[in-house]
């Protein structure tokens, strides 16, 4: 089994090889968690994890079978970050590619449907779960051309929210982190490698960084197990929602 023997408290984060993962495994790792950071891409976990004094578990939240091994893998969970996902295009309704609509249904919501299924009864065996589902701003407003990518952290949201009322009672308390604009590989992902068109993304502005998200992760998982934060919405000073017009545009 992976779990440590030692009396560290495990926390597992999902799409830790970079960005807000990354930064909240550090972040965990630093409050004394023994992190368990889950990613595709193994080399940058494998680094992260012997930075941290952690594991690495190669895994695609997306395959069942892959998940079900990782979760075979741990003898305890006390924390459970679900930030894998993400985002592909930024098309109409009328021009949606379906198969970047199917990536981001899989990634952000079957995904995390996988993850919390297969790691839930560790959770409660716990005594004190804690399950952190970082959706977006994106699911609880909309933005023209951004259907594909709100619909499914809409419901990714509700998921979580379901969850948070079917759970009560049971020894886990749930906080969604909705953040808005974050500078991390989003929008260079988003764009298939377009580094001009991400960069645009952030011009006149000053974003959230990956830090500031955990941060806040941190802090929720620092409470003590009678106090349930159940939604922080969180955003650059310079953005008040998501559309591209609500964005200050700073003169230089």
């Amino acid at each position: 089994m992976t779990t440590p023997s030692d009396a560290r408290p495990v926390a597992v984060v999902t799409g830790a090889s970079a960005g807000i993962g990354k930064a909240t495994a550090r972040t965990l790792a630093a409050q004394g968690f023994h992190v368990i950071c889950v990613a595709r891409r193994e080399a940058p976990i494998m680094a992260l994890a012997a930075e941290l004094d952690g594991t690495a578990i190669v895994a695609d939240v997306t395959d069942p079978e892959a998940v079900a091994a990782m979760a075979g893998r741990l003898d305890r969970v006390d924390v459970l970050v679900n930030n894998a996902g993400g985002a592909r295009g930024l098309d109409s309704v009328a021009d949606a590619d379906i198969e970047h609509w199917r990536w981001m249904w899989e990634a952000n919501v079957m995904g995390t449907l996988h993850v919390t299924r297969a790691l839930l009864p560790k959770l409660i065996a716990s005594g004190d779960g804690l399950i952190v589902t970082v959706t977006s701003i994106a699911a609880i407003e909309i933005y023209d051309n951004g259907a594909g990518y709100t619909s499914a952290k809409h419901a990714q949201g509700v998921l979580h929210r379901t969850l948070r009322s079917e759970l009560l009672g049971q020894p886990v308390r749930l906080t969604e982190v909705a953040p808005g604009m974050v500078k991390t590989e989003f929008s260079l992902n988003r764009f298939e490698g377009d580094d001009e068109r991400a960069a645009k993304v952030y011009q006149g502005v000053t974003p959230l960084v990956a830090e500031d998200v955990a941060e806040v992760i941190g802090f929720v998982a620092s409470r003590p197990s009678h106090v349930d934060l159940d939604l922080i919405v969180m955003r650059p000073r310079d953005q008040v929602s998501g559309s591209a017009g609500s964005r200050f545009n700073r003169r230089t």
